[in-house]
């Protein structure tokens, strides 16, 4: 039994906060994945068997039996599977949990939440009632989707943190956060503070976080590696200062990733997972 995922993008005003709604179903290729933190957050409403996350080396891991929201992490996340999982889920854009979170991000901040944390038990009680005796994933994906357009709030500042993650994307991070404050017409404390509240983490940790993403993405497990040409195009001085980084982020040096990236092709050509999830070392 494989894995059998659809997935698809919402509709506006869904689609400013929202990269793709997903159902996921089936076998996971291995018993524990290790995610690297991207500049995204995810919530997952979980219908199977509960799943476990590790979220830092120094911690033991939590069981999620009704699901999880994760805002924009700072560390990689390890994920433990049953043997068979079922969930639908979202993955948000660092800004758009926020209108949909009863406190500041930055409380969640490497800290992911239960389902019920978030939206109350009633709620998530009836919404996976809803969604287990739907007929097949895409009327689940709409389910999950109009229980996000009920749940829409206005978040303050969110405009702001928008445009300016906006151009902390579009230049992959590579930007004076300086600059942002000063082209925003606002205080680097005020949003710096906006940042917290909304992503859960500083203008700067982003522009970080969309820096290493750049970076790994860039990386071919299927090709030969150019260790100095790739930390020179992530605007690293030296190798020394890349592989800090990369272990900073991930847990693993870069020569190690590409390893572990490597056995996932060769043991599942092709699975919809790939070059997302990493197994876990």
């Amino acid at each position: 039994m494989g894995v059998e995922y659809v997935s698809r993008v919402p509709r506006p005003p869904l689609d400013g906060l929202i990269d793709d709604l997903y159902y996921l179903e089936g076998t996971p290729p291995y018993a524990r994945l290790t995610l690297p933190p991207m500049p995204a957050a995810l919530l997952i409403v979980n219908l199977g068997a509960p799943f476990r996350i590790r979220a830092g080396t120094d911690i033991e891991m939590v069981e999620y039996a009704d699901g999880c929201v994760v805002t924009t992490p700072t560390r990689a996340l390890e994920f433990g599977y049953p043997p068979r999982t079922r969930s639908v889920g979202v993955h948000v854009k660092p800004w758009g949990l926020a209108p949909f979170l009863p406190m500041p991000a930055v409380e969640l901040c490497d800290r992911p939440v239960t389902m019920e944390q978030v939206w109350g038990r009633p709620a998530v009680a009836e919404l996976r009632d809803r969604l287990a005796t739907a007929d097949g994933p895409h009327e689940m994906l709409t389910l999950l989707e109009e229980e996000l357009m009920r749940r829409l709030c206005e978040a303050a500042g969110l405009g702001l943190v928008r445009r300016t993650s906006g151009v902390i994307a579009a230049t992959g991070g590579a930007v004076a956060i300086g600059d942002l404050s000063v082209a925003a017409g606002v205080s680097s404390t005020h949003l710096a503070q906006r940042f917290k509240e909304l992503v859960g983490v500083t203008p700067k940790r982003l522009a970080r976080t969309y820096r290493f993403a750049a970076t790994v993405f860039a990386i071919d497990p299927a090709e030969p590696i150019d260790w100095s040409d790739l930390a020179g195009g992530a605007g690293f001085f030296d190798q020394a200062h890349f592989g800090h980084e990369f272990r900073a982020f991930t847990g693993l040096t870069p020569t190690r990733y590409v390893e572990v990236r490597r056995r996932f092709l060769r043991e599942h050509p092709g699975h919809v997972l790939d070059g997302w999830p990493l197994p876990a070392d």
